[in-house]
């Protein structure tokens, strides 16, 4: 070890079980002889920009989390990487559901109608599925009339909440169409089984990662990547927090699975080519 501090990882509290779980993965790294901390963060934004300023030493980071590091650390010559990523997080992909009822049979059908997407920052329910729409030849700000479910922005979709309140007003009638992750629609007790079918399903992307910057600590990083990688679901301790975190296991890091995420984000606006927030009406 080089490092006469712990080792601090950044989070963002998009629930309460966020302290649960970084307090369980505390314990567990320090009983295998790497000491860590955590900071927990409000919001994405002010957490890639206290990564890049070196206020933490790694990042636990939305897609577009990833997006903006990326972008920033390029425009300042610098290069940040993926180290480490949840099983989970490998190859997503979000669909259009529509009512069971509905007649539509392909996205031409969504024409002139109203799409319930997630939150304004959400990758997978609004800026993903969107560029699916865009890419079938639909302009959402003409052919379409889209409803944003706009709530906890600068989570980036996290928590799952605005998807199911698209679902909802889904199958309320409320809109005639929503974006969600796949599987999200499976989750949902409101919705009845059966009252919805899938319209259009995007391409696969790769979702959260553990971000590290060229300035990170070189041994404690390789160690903590090991410590992770080497978890095992039939190890009753490490079970515990694979479920907290929705994982069967830990995987590297990878780049490719963002291609979507980042042209979707040149298409919205979102972000700049330097990671500027450009979005109009994003507040966090």
């Amino acid at each position: 070890m080089t490092l006469d501090r712990p080792l601090v990882l950044g989070a963002v509290a998009y629930d309460p079980k966020i302290v649960t779980i970084w307090e369980g993965f505390k314990v567990y790294l320090d009983r295998r002889g790497l000491a860590t901390d955590y900071v927990l963060f409000s919001n994405y934004e002010a957490q890639v920009e206290a990564h890049l300023a070196g206020r933490i030493d790694l990042a636990w980071n939305s897609p577009l989390a990833w997006v903006r590091a990326r972008r920033m650390a390029a425009a300042d010559g610098r290069k940040v990487w993926p180290l480490i990523m949840r099983d989970v997080d490998r190859s997503m992909r979000s669909r259009i559901m529509i009512r069971a009822s509905d007649p539509a049979i392909d996205l031409d059908g969504l024409r002139g109608r109203r799409v319930g997407v997630g939150a304004i920052d959400s990758p997978q329910a609004t800026l993903i599925p969107l560029l699916h729409l865009r890419d079938a030849g639909i302009n959402p700000v003409v052919d379409i009339e889209v409803v944003l479910h706009d709530v906890f922005a600068g989570k980036h979709g996290d928590h799952g909440t605005a998807e199911r309140l698209a679902l909802r007003a889904l199958a309320s009638g409320e809109v005639d169409a929503a974006c969600v992750l796949a599987g999200t629609e499976l989750d949902d007790d409101v919705v009845k089984p059966g009252a919805l079918r899938v319209l259009a399903e995007t391409g696969e992307f790769d979702h959260c990662n553990f971000t590290v910057t060229p300035e990170t600590p070189g041994p404690e990083v390789e160690r903590f990547g090991e410590l992770l990688l080497a978890m095992s679901y039939d190890d009753p301790e490490a079970q515990v927090l694979c479920d907290l975190e929705g994982l069967r296991s830990w995987e590297p890091g990878r780049t490719e699975g963002y291609d979507l995420l980042e042209r979707a984000v040149d298409e919205a606006g979102f972000y700049d080519a330097e990671g500027r927030i450009k979005a109009s009406g994003y507040r966090y």
